[in-house]
């Protein structure tokens, strides 16, 4: 799922970041995918038009997914809001609704499939994409979490596995093409997930 907050700065492998080496990395990065596309997308081209060194770009992202990764995610924020509306159905009708309308955008919607694929066949991708879930689900559960302090979630219900259920059926919709207008179908699998999880 996606975030429901601003996502945690990443932390650094090795030496400390440079927040203003950091941004013109992300912002050459995102130059070179919207020009060259993802086949022409590499550490190199991004080294280059940064004016950074590639020791520098793989000391703090340790992969070219790693790297693609940041810059969906930094795209995705641009077309993502949640303002959380206070009860569980609406909040995950809101979120689902918000992470479709995201993915929609050509470019945000086509990066992350792409990382996807190539997770299947490649393991630094695949690592990427793992630890990026990971990060993800944790926010997203706050969702969840919130909900069980209000009391409309039961106590024995895991918030991460929740969200990856609802992961689940927003992966399906985007990697086979369908992210049309799902209000419907969106809102029957919210009520049918609760209907599991809700506390009677």
């Amino acid at each position: 799922m996606a975030e429901i907050a601003e996502r945690p700065a990443r932390r650094s492998i090795g030496a400390q970041r440079n927040p203003a080496s950091e941004e013109a990395i992300l912002a050459a990065a995102q130059a070179v995918l919207m020009e060259n596309g993802l086949a022409g997308f590499s550490i190199e081209a991004v080294a280059r038009r940064a004016r950074a060194g590639k020791p520098t770009i793989y000391r703090w992202w340790p992969s070219k997914a790693a790297l693609l990764l940041d810059v969906y995610h930094n795209h995705k924020r641009t077309h993502f809001s949640h303002a959380p509306k206070g009860n569980l159905r609406d909040d995950l009708i809101v979120y689902l609704n918000n992470l479709f309308s995201a993915w929609r955008n050509p470019t945000t919607g086509a990066l992350f499939r792409s990382v996807v694929a190539e997770a299947q066949a490649d393991a630094d991708t695949a690592a990427a994409l793992t630890a990026y879930m990971a990060d993800r689900r944790c926010q997203s559960s706050a969702i969840v979490i919130e909900a069980k302090a209000r009391g409309e979630v039961r106590d024995d219900i895991d918030p991460e596995l929740v969200t990856e259920l609802l992961s689940s059926f927003a992966w399906s919709r985007l990697l086979t093409d369908r992210l049309g207008d799902d209000d419907a179908d969106i809102i029957k699998t919210v009520d049918m997930l609760l209907s599991g999880i809700a506390k009677s």
